[in-house]
């Protein structure tokens, strides 16, 4: 389902993660996927929903589960929402690309979560733009 370079690197990087299809969708659950300091919990299982055209159409949001929440209680914003996927309810981060910022061909997962990452610290309040 996926490309073998984004397979490798999960396989690498997130072992235990599942590989599976939802509403036509693919989705990655990488479980225990480690935090930013700066939120009440240190982990929390991550869902990647791909179009099917994906690699040539890039991911576009994430989900976490249980809802990830700053520890000083400030809000982070566009993650209100909370969608049921694979049989749990996910707390939708609302994150969308740039034009042009997703390079089929160069880019992968592991760009993408490099991109899940920054928000992370960007949200803990760890990153200053």
């Amino acid at each position: 389902m996926l490309p073998s370079i984004d397979q490798s690197h999960l396989d690498e990087r997130a072992p235990g993660n599942t590989v599976t299809v939802d509403g036509g969708m693919i989705c990655i659950t990488i479980r225990d996927f480690c935090l930013s300091s700066g939120f009440t919990q240190d982990k929390a299982d991550l869902l990647l929903r791909l179009s099917p055209g994906y690699p040539d159409v890039p991911p576009d949001m994430w989900w976490f589960h249980p809802a990830v929440m700053r520890a000083d209680g400030q809000p982070i914003a566009a993650t209100q929402a909370h969608e049921a996927y694979l049989g749990r309810t996910w707390q939708r981060w609302s994150r969308h690309l740039n034009p042009g910022q997703w390079r089929a061909g160069v880019d992968s997962i592991e760009s993408y979560l490099a991109l899940v990452r920054k928000e992370l610290d960007l949200a803990a309040g760890a990153l200053v733009v």
